[in-house]
């Protein structure tokens, strides 16, 4: 009987934190759906369907509004199970902190100018004949560029010291692979940090920086 009681208190506990973060579940089960959709494509027409709703040069030049959403909702590789961890220790606080409005502001932004922006860069490359043409059709696509984001403005409720060694170890993952493979998705993913420190202005509000050590606030709703 124990064991059912604490069961149920359980499955409470994660229902109310489910429903505290609604934007990103909502979002994870949309990529729950198209990865599952994915694994039911052949190889070949799995490409040249996530091609078209890829932030590449050629799809971007069309219709930039369609794929920049669109980009948005799949999964390359087919494997949704890690981004329920990601998405429960990153976005979920995050849209707690800021609320769904705010939190959705600092993905979108993240999303929309590290793709504009990056892509660009290769387009600028290609120009020089530093990368080839071939490159206007590249595959990008995905939810990286809005989570690393999120990751960066994390770093303003978190509590000195603790904040600074999350810095540090967050500047290292994103500029380590752009130190030494410097591809645009790379690039891509460093801008979209940048991107997360300047909306600072988002995090504005009554409620302090939170402590690791501190044991998390009761789930609100």
């Amino acid at each position: 009987m124990d064991l059912v009681i604490r069961t149920r208190r359980g499955l409470r506990t994660a229902a109310a934190y489910v429903r505290s973060a609604p934007g990103t579940y909502l979002w994870l089960a949309v990529l729950f759906v198209t990865t599952v959709a994915l694994h039911h494509m052949s190889p070949q027409f799995e490409q040249h369907f996530l091609r078209q709703r890829s932030t590449n040069i050629h799809e971007l030049s069309q219709n930039p509004v369609r794929v920049l959403v669109a980009s948005a909702m799949w999964i390359q590789g087919g494997h949704w199970l890690p981004y329920v961890l990601l998405y429960t220790v990153f976005h979920a606080p995050a849209e707690r902190w800021l609320g769904t409005a705010r939190w959705l502001a600092v993905c979108a932004s993240a999303h929309v100018l590290a793709s504009l922006i990056s892509e660009l860069a290769l387009l600028v490359a290609i120009h020089d004949g530093m990368a080839p043409h071939s490159a206007v059709n590249t595959l990008d696509i995905g939810v990286s560029y809005a989570l690393a984001g999120v990751m960066a403005v994390l770093t303003y409720r978190i509590r000195a010291p603790w904040r600074y060694l999350y810095l540090t170890a967050l500047l290292a993952y994103y500029t380590v692979p752009l130190a030494t493979d410097r591809t645009f998705t790379d690039f891509g993913h460093f801008l979209s940090v940048l991107i997360g420190f300047a909306c600072y202005p988002l995090t504005r509000g009554p409620e302090k920086a939170r402590n690791p050590k501190e044991t998390p606030v009761t789930t609100r709703g």
